[in-house]
C-alpha cells in the first residue's frame, strides 16, 4: 500500500511518518485501546479524548465507521 502522511492533528496520535493506511488504523486502535476509548457498552463507540477530538472536528464521539471517514481528511 503507498504511504500516506498524517497532517500535525493526526500526527500527535499516532506520529507523523509516511505509513500506510493499514498500519495509521492499527495505531490509531493501539492509542484507542491504550487510553480506554473504546465505549463499555457499545463496542463500536469511540469515546474521544482531546487528542482525538481533534482528529473528529470536535466530536466527543463517534462510531468507528464515521472514524475512518474522519480520519481520512487527516491525511495526505
Amino acid at each position: 500500500m503507498k504511504p500516506v502522511t498524517p497532517d500535525a492533528k493526526l500526527a500527535a496520535v499516532v506520529g507523523s511518518a509516511p505509513l500506510p493506511r493499514t498500519e495509521l488504523t492499527k495505531k490509531l486502535w493501539a492509542y484507542i485501546k491504550k487510553n480506554g476509548l473504546q465505549d463499555k457498552k457499545a463496542k463500536t463507540q469511540i469515546n474521544a479524548d482531546d487528542k482525538l477530538k481533534a482528529v473528529f472536528n470536535g466530536k466527543a464521539k463517534v462510531s468507528m465507521f464515521e472514524m475512518t471517514k474522519l480520519v481520512s481528511k487527516h491525511v495526505s
